[in-house]
């Protein structure tokens, strides 16, 4: 039976009510961070499956709503939940999370600084929530035609992606880790429009088994470049990124020995080269 903490399920019902007036759809949150209902479906494997049709609570982010009583409602069957979720990608927000880890052991604020840099767009002023692990969450909202997916360290490693079907862990919530909570002067800011570029960055086109002409070694020279201007401290983190994006453009093997080779001329060993060209083959491989 999970533990019961009135005085946080009151607070985190505020939150969430808070949201909902801003147009932020919300469901209740566990101190795990997962929603706080089960599926009313976890005991018939053989049921359909259902994203609220139902009726019933139970669905995750399915059941996001702005509605006050329908909120209200969703607490009530939750009364353990210390925190709430924002579900991403629905009107009028069409919100878009940018979670920086810090969990990875990489630098994600870096990383994201270089893609800034790389493919020259600004990130806005706009609503940043600091986690109990020393993260944040950025806020963007997204064009209402295009729908942006989850992703887990495909643009760098250390950077996740809550889009459509994803939901933010909203400020006010309680955890087993901490308290998260807006950083000072961006609580009451609207989520800023996505820069284009970065857009563009979060919506690569399907990938297709089209043959090219191009040769990979065109094709991948300037991802040997990006992986060659590698400093101490971002080697393992350029290769990790040239890498998904060579599987993911259907070129990761035969570049595989050039990523290997620019990695060792920048002082990672060969053994480390390899390890790391080999996670980001099983990540793009995993991708939907």
């Amino acid at each position: 039976m999970a533990t019961i903490d009135r005085q946080a399920t009151t607070l985190a019902l505020a939150h969430a009510l808070s949201a909902a007036e801003r147009g932020l759809a919300v469901i209740p949150l566990s101190r795990t961070k997962l929603p706080a209902l089960r599926s009313p479906h976890r005991d018939d494997p053989a049921a359909p499956p259902c994203h609220g049709e139902c009726d019933r609570f139970g669905h995750g982010v399915y059941d996001a709503s702005t509605d006050p009583r329908r909120i209200r409602a969703l607490f009530a069957a939750a009364p353990w939940a210390t925190g709430y979720g924002i579900a991403c990608g629905l009107d009028p927000h069409h919100l878009i999370g940018i979670d920086l880890d810090t969990k990875s052991g990489t630098d994600s604020s870096a990383a994201l600084r270089e893609l800034a840099l790389r493919h020259l767009f600004t990130i806005p002023e706009t609503v940043v929530v600091l986690t109990p692990s020393g993260g944040r969450h950025l806020w963007l909202s997204g064009p209402p035609d295009v729908v942006v997916p989850n992703s887990a360290s495909r643009l760098a490693p250390g950077i996740d992606i809550r889009g459509a079907g994803g939901y933010l862990v909203g400020p006010g919530s309680r955890t087993e880790h901490g308290v998260y909570s807006t950083a000072p002067g961006t609580a009451q800011l609207p989520p800023a429009p996505c820069p284009t570029s970065l857009l563009r960055l979060l919506t690569p086109p399907p990938r297709t088994h089209t043959p090219t002409t191009a040769t990979p070694s065109q094709q991948g020279q300037g991802l040997v470049q990006f992986v060659l201007a590698a400093h101490e401290g971002q080697r393992n983190t350029r290769l990790f990124w040239a890498a998904c994006r060579a599987y993911e453009n259907g070129f990761g093997p035969q570049l595989t020995e050039a990523l290997v080779d620019a990695a060792v001329r920048t002082g990672l060993t060969e053994r480390e080269a390899r390890s790391t060209i080999t996670s980001a083959s099983r990540m793009t491989s995993h991708r939907p």
